[in-house]
């Protein structure tokens, strides 16, 4: 089958992302397994994980083959110009979370990220954001450190958790 033309680099990122699942599927294989695991072992998710990938890689290797999904020039030439401020605001609520995650812990490291995060989607009300992400991270924090068991870092809270 011939590729139609410009539907090349669209066919590389297709076969790409293939070789990405199956080099995902060939590192689950790798993983040691012990006869602890009656049902669900360790590799169940990365081979789920796997399987997805090279199901999306085959998809946009189909659509490439069938004369791409890219935008023509004309089309990224409108294309909106950048918006640095809510870049920002991304980049700073990335560098607040790994600021404050050791000493505040997780539940105030995430809610500021929160807060910046839905400030660069364009949200208006900090106040609202705030109440939302303590809500959302406090619950996230329960759901690891009680029901899985998993510390993800209580910070300050530590003794009151």
């Amino acid at each position: 089958m011939r590729v139609k033309p410009g539907a090349g680099p669209d066919l590389a990122v297709g076969l790409f992302v293939v070789l990405l699942g199956l080099l995902c599927l060939w590192q689950a294989a790798a993983i040691p397994v012990t006869p602890l695991y009656a049902q669900v072992g360790p590799k169940f998710m990365p081979y789920l994980v796997g399987a997805l990938v090279v199901a999306v890689g085959l998809g946009l290797t189909a659509v490439a083959l069938r004369g791409g999904w890219s935008r023509d020039l004309e089309e990224m030439a409108e294309a909106p110009a950048t918006n640095w401020r809510a870049l920002g605001l991304l980049g700073a609520g990335l560098v607040v979370n790994l600021l404050l995650i050791d000493t505040l812990g997780f539940v105030f490291a995430a809610t500021a990220q929160f807060v910046l995060v839905a400030a660069a989607f364009g949200s208006r009300h900090p106040l609202r954001d705030l109440l939302i992400g303590v809500a959302v991270t406090f619950g996230a924090f329960l759901a690891f450190d009680k029901l899985l068991g998993v510390n993800i870092g209580a910070g300050i809270l530590e003794g009151i958790l």
